[in-house]
């Protein structure tokens, strides 16, 4: 099952390869400018992930997937990698799994010369880390 923070860093993914989300059916297209702010999702993403939540995701999909965030909310999905291109995509818990990938219409994806699209990253837990690592040498 995955969960709502799996299903947040799904979108925040496809968000910043320029992926949109069709809002109720696509009648509206969401897609924050800025997804990623420092160490956090920026203002512009939360408030989009608020307005998904305020209709639990219903009607609300990435273009070129099928599945919608309610559905993703739901105990029959999970977020794994692609085996393609590494990116979040929903697996099915139970029943036969799609074929493609959101990736497969991007003409220039995967593209290892690009950075690839991240989480936010808390750069003093990193640093901590390293400086343990360096410590236990």
């Amino acid at each position: 099952m995955a969960s709502a923070t799996q299903v947040k860093t799904y979108l925040a993914h496809w968000f910043q390869l320029g992926k949109k989300l069709l809002w109720n059916n696509g009648e509206a297209e969401l897609l924050p400018q800025q997804v990623i702010q420092g160490d956090r999702f920026s203002p512009q993403f939360e408030a989009c992930w608020q307005k998904i939540m305020s209709v639990d995701g219903k009607d609300c999909y990435i273009e070129g997937h099928r599945e919608t965030i309610e559905e993703l909310l739901s105990s029959n999905w999970d977020i794994n990698k692609c085996a393609r291109c590494d990116m979040p995509v929903p697996m099915i818990e139970i029943g036969i799994q799609p074929l493609d990938c959101a990736c497969s219409d991007l003409d220039n994806w995967p593209n290892s010369e690009l950075p690839a699209p991240r989480s936010p990253v808390n750069n003093y837990v990193q640093l901590h880390n390293i400086q343990k690592r360096l410590k236990s040498k």
